[in-house]
């Protein structure tokens, strides 16, 4: 036998989907301690969201698919590094849809200040990129960008966009941040 939903606690002094604060319920944060924690997620959201971008859509569809440049593990067989950007496809993937979900959460518990996510977003995709300019080609030299090339220009470009994305994503970060305490 099936068991009935539980019903939501309705607080007695107010009937159940009345204004709260003179904001609609669920719709805005409670506290300067929700509205920190609903800034926190929203741009955990956004980074992950990046990161994930950053990994799934422009690295392994432009990088390892489009251009065959490189794939995710070129230290073994192709058979090896085609399987490894599955796995890596798969885990960039999982972050965007984590962020999604995050999002989705922040959007339920009160909103969502759009360029404070973005900045979060374009955070996220420079911190991937510089993370696998610096950690996967260089100090574990799993691949590199481009091989039967001068490395120098590609690493430069590479990691000098990445520092640029992550600085214009830390500023419009910010500028948002502002947005969620004015509110």
């Amino acid at each position: 036998m099936a068991h009935p939903e539980p019903r939501p606690a309705v607080h007695p002094a107010r009937p159940a989907g009345s204004p709260t604060n003179g904001r609609a319920a669920g719709h805005a944060p409670s506290s300067d301690g929700d509205a920190a924690r609903t800034r926190k997620r929203a741009a955990l959201s956004g980074f992950l969201f990046g990161c994930g971008i950053a990994a799934s859509m422009i690295d392994l569809f432009i990088f390892h698919l489009g251009l065959q440049w490189h794939h995710f593990y070129d230290l073994s067989t192709h058979e090896v590094a085609l399987v490894t950007d599955g796995f890596f496809h798969a885990f960039g993937w999982f972050i965007t849809v984590w962020g999604l979900f995050l999002l989705a959460d922040v959007r339920r518990r009160g909103g969502v200040h759009w360029p404070h996510w973005a900045g979060a977003v374009v955070l996220g995709a420079g911190f991937f990129q510089l993370f696998d300019g610096v950690v996967d080609h260089k100090l574990l030299g799993i691949h590199q960008i481009r091989y039967g090339v001068d490395i120098l220009p590609y690493d430069l470009v590479w990691n000098g966009t990445a520092v640029i994305l992550m600085l214009i994503g830390f500023l419009v970060l910010r500028r948002g941040a502002r947005a969620y305490r004015d509110a």
